[in-house]
């Protein structure tokens, strides 16, 4: 009875500290945020408040604040929720499809689903931006682009793209950019959906696309700057191409190749045959269909365009004791540094998917692959017989795993039969079918097939077509070479593998990832659970929709949470990032203005600190830009918007502000703002990328936003997944909804198509669709009270960390009332003429603690940018500001003299285990000192850097993208 006494006065104090409602739901809260009641009192005390709604009105100007209650529904607990999801999930109808289109079937080694995929030591990692805390994942992406190089027969491979459509209009980009001419052939076999979202790329530009057959194309006036053809193409034919290039580069044309890595396997790699550009879907590599993503857009190239390439790209270098190590190479492409001038506006890709697929081909290495590819060859040899012996015609001479049929019977009947079946087949506007065979496949499922259309169910023995010669289009070349490929066979050995590169990767299991406009939340178990069911994940992305109501109520639920959230009208889940959200909103704008009668308007007004992603969509997406300068508050200077407003009020399209800004402050003057650039006959795009700070206190669409993107994998809970995946859907106000994108492969009537569209921005109609249970798992359990919760706890765990660590550093631009929003910047520039130190240094110092820097010298050069989140308690936050307390105190002591300004322990960290092991110290600090600097950091808990600080302009000068 006393213990169980003791038991009772123990489960009270748990909930008195978290401050437990009588409603169970209440539970996730909770568990989602950091601090409970007593850490979330004592941290108001510091900052001199009383309450949360205190900090807010001190923070949050009152002319924007929303004062109603979110009419989202109650919070339900882990296990209702997970029951709710899976009610709806099993709404949609899982039939074997053999569609194709780019979208295969697959079989996902469980190894790899369980240690990888559902790891969150793999899926809540940042971009690899700290190479010393990310060698495992770079080390993988390397595997990952050699294997794609090995496999295209091309030098450079990047570390994946958004999805295959997104990567031809990267390629249709680089073309424009190498040859300056004004149009561009695309093959009308290439993918319908491709074809579409290519066009919508090329509007930018302002260049002709033509979609003809590849005999037509006439290379004579040297204007074309590219050709893109498919192999095989989209209705399974392999031509042989040789004639095409010939033409092409006789007149100087960019050659691009859309492709399937598993076809090549079997078939001559594009690099052998003179082609430029190779690009495609690694999805049938181990991924699942998820209803169109997120899966991995693959990405070649021959060496005169890899300074011209989009996206990642990692390389080999040494580190500081010359070891070799891993990095992102070639970052002067890119958007965080280029801005409108960068080759790409991709920030988040695809990295997670990129690694289950360089598992994948380590697991099978080269000969399993070819296995499987011949096996799939062979059984559509098979049906291809049997289907001909039967009256049907085959419209291919040679393929590999994808046929069109001319059916003797009707379609209507085929239709029916293929119902009774439960599978789902390609049909054509002519008549004719279209079937795709994958790796799932066995000779059961061919009899189906075989049943469908009414034929005799017996193995040919002998085809017309030798399963493993292409003729001259046989690949004879090996691939996969690598030592690294020849070595994980068994489940034990890849299980180790994967296991040990994920321990040289600093992620969310280790402690907090402050990174400034990054939010990097907890990801929670029971959000990502669903992403692993069949129901969720096995469905092809143009199955029919009676097959997909479930994901209609999905999207039909997050569309409703997701305007009442923002104020928008209507919700687009077709951008699969936070950057193409951008380009998606400002095309809206742009189709908007164009159907008003006014095409000329072009002017879109950035702020010079907007994230560079603001600039590159705003380029690709066809506008001019003109930069608004800022106050020395670090806000928008007002007169120079409205000079620049009125100026161009004929021409002007847009303006994009981010909010709350980039200095981390909620700008007073936001609703001003809109009101100018309206005034002046443009819209607002709103970058949604600091949201965090806003759910439940204020609204974009009420304060006078057109139209954002929403980065689910900051705000809304999707892991960031060492690179990818993200979602960046786009909310609008009501008079923007009728030119939201569309998609050529969704029924002309249906609800998610718009009017006046411009056309699609990917692949898949809802972008990578697998993923947003997760948002909508995290809104049904934390519901409108805990969303608000989680908001202002992010706000207070932002201002906590600022008030502990003003004595020590310089925190710049608060709000009117002295408050940050949910992120701020420290400033550290003026440590480089006292002692040497730059914003890097400290970041790599603060690995040797256990943490992964903040966002180093942007917005504001030699700064840094803090952001914890409503995830981390207090005891987090505390151990963060202790570390760079005692880094303070490390830089004092250069300053004082007692360390040399070129030898000390910021400009020698991080300190890896080389040092600890194989070094005879001989650092005029103490090994103590380097590589266990403060009391909370001991031999049992210690996180260590697996490689000293990466020599970054080694990587660059000796650039090296492949395993040898």
């Amino acid at each position: 009875m006393v213990a169980f006494e003791q038991c009772k006065r123990t489960l009270h104090d748990q909930s008195e500290a978290h401050g437990a409602d009588s409603n169970p739901a209440y539970d996730f809260v909770r568990r989602h945020v950091g601090p409970n009641e007593r850490q979330t009192k004592d941290m108001l005390k510091t900052l001199g408040l009383q309450s949360l709604d205190e900090l807010i009105d001190k923070t949050v100007p009152s002319a924007i604040k929303f004062r109603g209650t979110m009419n989202i529904p109650e919070a339900l607990s882990e296990h209702r929720a997970l029951k709710e999801i899976e009610e709806i999930a099993m709404q949609n109808e899982v039939w074997r499809s053999y569609i194709g289109l780019g979208y295969n079937d697959c079989i996902i080694p469980t190894v790899i689903q369980r240690n990888l995929f559902e790891n969150p030591g793999w899926y809540t990692q940042y971009t690899p931006y700290q190479a010393e805390l990310s060698q495992g994942r770079l080390e993988s992406l390397l595997n990952y682009q050699t294997a794609v190089s090995d496999i295209t027969g091309l030098p450079y491979a990047n570390a994946s793209l958004l999805d295959e459509g997104t990567a031809a209009g990267e390629a249709i980009a680089m073309c424009f950019r190498h040859t300056k001419r004004p149009r561009m052939f695309l093959s009308d076999q290439l993918h319908p959906h491709v074809i579409e979202v290519a066009r919508t790329r090329a509007h930018g530009f302002r260049s002709e696309i033509e979609v003809l057959p590849i005999e037509k194309m006439d290379f004579s006036k040297k204007d074309v700057a590219g050709v893109i053809f498919q192999y095989p193409d989209t209705t399974g034919n392999i031509i042989d191409p040789a004639g095409l290039i010939a033409r092409a580069k006789e007149h100087g044309t960019t050659v691009i190749c859309g492709s399937d890595l598993l076809a090549l396997c079997l078939l001559k790699p594009p690099g052998e045959m003179n082609v430029d550009i190779c690009y495609g879907n690694s999805q049938r590599l181990g991924v699942p269909l998820g209803f169109g993503g997120p899966h991995a857009a693959f990405f070649s190239c021959a060496e005169s365009f890899k300074r011209d390439m989009p996206g990642r790209l990692v390389g080999l270098t040494i580190d500081s004791h010359g070891a070799k190590a891993y990095r992102l190479a070639l970052q002067t492409r890119e958007q965080h540094i280029r801005q409108e001038r960068a080759t790409s506006n991709i920030c988040t890709a695809q990295a997670l998917l990129a690694n289950m697929v360089a598992m994948y081909c380590l697991y099978h290495g080269r000969q399993g692959l070819r296995n499987i590819a011949t096996k799939i060859h062979i059984l559509t040899c098979d049906l291809a017989e049997s289907l001909k012996a039967g009256g049907n015609s085959i419209k291919n001479e040679i393929f590999f795993d994808t046929l069109k049929i001319k059916p003797i019977m009707s379609i209507d009947e085929i239709k029916q039969r293929a119902k009774e079946k439960r599978i789902n087949l390609r049909y054509y506007d002519n008549g004719s079918i279209g079937i795709s065979l994958d790796e799932t496949m066995n000779e059961s499922d061919v009899a189906d097939l075989k049943w469908i259309f009414n034929v005799e169910n017996k193995l040919s023995n002998e085809t017309n077509i030798d399963p493993r010669d292409f003729g001259n289009l046989t690949r004879q070349s090996r691939f996969l070479n690598a030592e690294i490929f020849n070595k994980y066979r068994s489940e034990t050995k890849l299980m180790r593998y994967m296991k040990q590169l994920e321990n040289k990767d600093l992620s969310l299991v280790h402690s907090m990832i402050p990174l400034g406009s990054c939010t990097m939340k907890l990801n929670a178990a029971a959000e990502l659970i669903p992403c692993s069911w069949a129901h969720i994940n096995r469905l092809h992305p143009f199955a029919p929709s009676s097959q997909w109501k479930g994901y209609a109520r999905l999207l039909k639920d997050l569309d409703q949470f997701l305007c009442e959230i923002t104020g928008y009208d209507k919700i687009s889940f077709q951008p699969n990032s936070g950057a193409q959200g951008e380009y998606a909103g400002l095309r809206v704008i742009r189709a908007y203005h164009e159907h008003q009668g006014e095409p000329q308007r072009r002017i879109c007004l950035i702020p010079i600190s907007a994230h560079g992603t603001n600039f590159a969509s705003a380029t690709m997406a066809g506008m001019k830009i003109e930069k608004i300068q800022l106050d020395k508050k670090g806000a928008v200077d007002m007169k120079h918007l409205k000079q620049l407003a009125e100026k161009f009020k004929d021409t002007l399209a847009c303006g994009i502000v981010t909010y709350p800004s980039t200095s981390g402050v909620f700008e007073e003057t936001v609703r001003e703002l809109c009101e100018i650039v309206h005034h002046y006959g443009g819209q607002i795009y709103l970058d949604g990328a600091n949201m965090n700070a806003q759910v439940g206190l204020c609204r974009p669409g009420d304060y006078g936003s057109d139209v954002s993107h929403l980065n689910l994998h900051k705000t809304f809970c999707i892991p960031h997944g060492g690179g990818g995946p993200g979602m960046g859907p786009i909310g609008v106000k009501k008079h923007l909804v009728p030119f939201l994108p569309n998609h050529p492969l969704l029924d002309k009537n249906s609800e998610f198509n718009s009017k006046h569209s411009y056309g699609p921005v990917s692949s898949a109609p809802f972008g990578s669709a697998s993923i947003l249970p997760i948002s909508w798992m995290y809104i049904r359990m934390m519901g409108g009270a805990g969303l608000r919760r989680a908001t202002e706890t992010a706000i207070l765990n932002a201002n906590y960390i600022a008030k502990r660590l003003e004595s020590s550093y310089k925190v710049l631009f608060l709000g009117t009332n002295g408050f940050a929003a949910h992120e701020f910047i420290i400033d550290v520039s003026r440590f480089k003429e006292r002692a040497n130190i730059e914003a890097v240094d400290i970041a790599k110092r603060l690995q040797d603690y256990g943490f992964h820097a903040p966002t180093v010298s942007w917005p504001v050069s030699g700064s840094l940018m803090i952001e914890p989140t409503e995830s981390e308690d207090k005891d987090e936050l505390d151990r963060f500001c202790d570390a760079l307390i005692e880094i303070r105190k490390e830089i004092s002591q250069i300053e004082s003299g007692k360390y040399d300004k070129k030898n000390n322990p910021l400009k020698n960290a991080p300190h890896s285990q080389h040092v600890f092991l194989h070094e005879k110290w001989l650092l005029p600090y103490s090994l103590q000192k380097a590589v266990f600097p403060i009391d909370f950091v001991s031999p049992n808990n210690k996180f260590w850097p697996s490689c000293g600080r990466v020599n970054d302009v080694y990587g660059d000068k000796n650039l090296k993208c492949r395993v040898d």
